[in-house]
């Protein structure tokens, strides 16, 4: 068994608290969780609160990027980072990928130039916005539900450049469309299905319809807002069998969101947990698609 899991917010913990290692047991996903049960490939979070003031908002970037490389990779030789589809595939039985995204664009503000230097640091995955506006687009939160504005559009421009995804979780659902008509590589890494639990995070039976007819790959999210009023783990896959039940069993993948949360789902406490889902996954569903949903879906799709 292998595990791709498209989002996480391990590293900005270790950003927001100095002394906090990346193998310490108060995170819900660390260095040995993932050594020890089953990860391959472990998508990495850059999130920048808006209370950081603009001009050094970048400048958290790219500490955050330096963590990747002083904490982890430089210290944990199993630990590597992925920059290109190939890398995957090269892993060693043992080793463990590392994706960089970037959750919100806030930090770029109207320098589009920051993408090539976020690229050469190895950053592959985009959330133009979190949950509100920005220059860029309008979050799943942000009442106005305005689209993307044309400096978005320059900035997917440039993203498609890149070969990078562009994340469509967080985006309101107009920003939703005018991501899904511009850009060239759309995923959703840590969303739900709308039908289940009415959110403004998850995404309508349009949205998701439209992603699987692209073959565009959906991450379903352990937050425990996102799938119910009493979550557990029999409820978050009525999210995961709805969106197969739409087509997606051939690109439906898994986005945790550990250390993104601090209420979780009973039995998913952390990515040591990990078992106690998959375990379900592999009942309900053929081998193929339950490899499928825990790590090739992601992986066969990547773009970069």
């Amino acid at each position: 068994m292998k595990i791709f899991d498209a989002h996480c917010d391990m590293l900005f913990k270790l950003w927001q608290d100095n002394a906090l290692q990346p193998w310490d047991g108060a995170l819900q996903t660390n260095l040995e969780k993932l050594a020890s049960h089953h990860a391959k490939v472990q998508c990495l979070a850059i999130f920048v609160p808006n209370h950081v003031p603009a001009d050094q908002q970048f400048h958290a970037v790219l500490a955050q990027i330096e963590i990747v490389h002083k904490k982890i990779l430089s210290l944990h030789p199993q630990f590597r980072l992925v920059t290109e589809k190939r890398h995957i595939n090269e892993l060693k039985k043992d080793e463990v990928g590392l994706i960089l995204s970037l959750e919100g664009c806030d930090s770029i503000q109207n320098e589009l130039d920051k993408i090539s230097v976020l690229h050469e640091k190895g950053v592959r995955i985009y959330n133009l916005t979190w949950n509100f506006a920005n220059l860029f687009a309008d979050g799943a939160l942000e009442i106005r539900n305005a689209g993307i504005s044309l400096l978005g559009e320059k900035l997917i421009e440039r993203l498609n450049e890149t070969g990078s995804w562009i994340d469509v979780s967080h985006l309101g659902e107009k920003s939703f469309w005018g991501v899904f008509e511009k850009a060239k590589h759309v995923a959703a890494t840590h969303s739900n299905a709308y039908a289940i639990r009415p959110h403004p995070r998850n995404l309508r039976d349009s949205q998701l319809k439209a992603l699987i007819e692209r073959d565009a790959p959906i991450g379903i999210t352990f937050v425990p807002d996102f799938i119910s009023s009493e979550p557990s783990i029999s409820k978050l896959l009525h999210h995961l069998e709805h969106i197969c039940s739409l087509g997606g069993d051939r690109c439906t993948g898994l986005g945790s969101d550990f250390d993104g949360i601090e209420e979780t789902v009973p039995g998913l406490e952390g990515y040591h947990q990990y078992d106690n889902l998959l375990n379900e996954i592999f009942k309900r569903y053929p081998a193929d698609v339950a490899n499928g949903i825990a790590f090739q879906h992601f992986a066969d799709r990547i773009p970069f």
